[in-house]
């Protein structure tokens, strides 16, 4: 779908391990580009501490989430730790008519749904910590987890790592918050002008950079 505006809409999907500075890096995107909003999921879940409707998810039943799932209403949807979660294709057509960038925060495997459903407006970011180890050191400094989660979390890691690196359209590596941001400023900036019929040298060879094939995560081999 292309945006009536001025401006193509842009679907920018996130995904990474936790630990990886996703959620850091989708809002100090979010910051310094006026037209960009954050796609609001629906969920089974209840809500958690200061979480609002319409602003962190939306909150339905499981009930619900069936009807819609059966009406085709959602782009993407996936079952997380009995939970379930999905974009709503009614949310992505506004934003694209809208001409804004629409900024997703899901798994490799909602991020693929969601390129599949919408191949030529979404582009998808798979972004990492440098290594494992250097995951584990971030994880183990928020002394928030055992071991044993930690453990998890890492094995969980690896999968969702190797699954991104074969389908994802770029890598950033998050080896520095403000160079991980430049990358992804970059890749959003080259996307958009591509999809708008313009030309941004500067940021398409920056982009080309985090193709991929182009990203050395030898580190992340197994």
């Amino acid at each position: 779908m292309s945006s009536e505006g001025a401006r193509p809409g842009l679907l920018l999907v996130l995904s990474a391990p936790s630990g990886a500075g996703k959620t850091t890096l989708a809002h100090r995107f979010r910051a310094t580009h006026p037209d960009a909003v954050f796609s609001v999921s629906a969920t089974t879940r209840a809500p958690r501490g200061a979480e609002r409707e319409g602003a962190d998810y939306h909150f339905v039943s499981a009930e619900a989430f069936s009807r819609l799932v059966a009406e085709g209403a959602f782009a993407e949807w996936a079952e997380v730790f009995g939970q379930r979660y999905g974009t709503l294709r009614s949310t992505i057509d506004e934003t694209l008519r809208a001409g804004r960038i629409a900024i997703f925060d899901i798994d490799v495997q909602g991020g693929e749904q969601l390129h599949r459903a919408f191949p030529r407006d979404a582009v998808t970011v798979l972004i990492v910590p440098p290594s494992l180890a250097e995951l584990e050191r971030r994880l183990r400094g928020r002394s928030t987890d055992s071991d044993d989660v930690i453990q998890r979390r890492l094995a969980a890691a690896q999968a969702e790592v190797a699954r991104g690196l074969s389908t994802y359209d770029y890598v950033v590596v998050n080896d520095e918050l403000h160079a991980a941001q430049a990358r992804l400023e970059a890749i959003a900036a080259h996307e958009r002008s591509k999809r708008g019929g313009r030309a941004d040298p500067g940021a398409a060879a920056a982009a080309a950079e985090c193709l991929r094939h182009s990203v050395d995560v030898r580190a992340w081999a197994p």
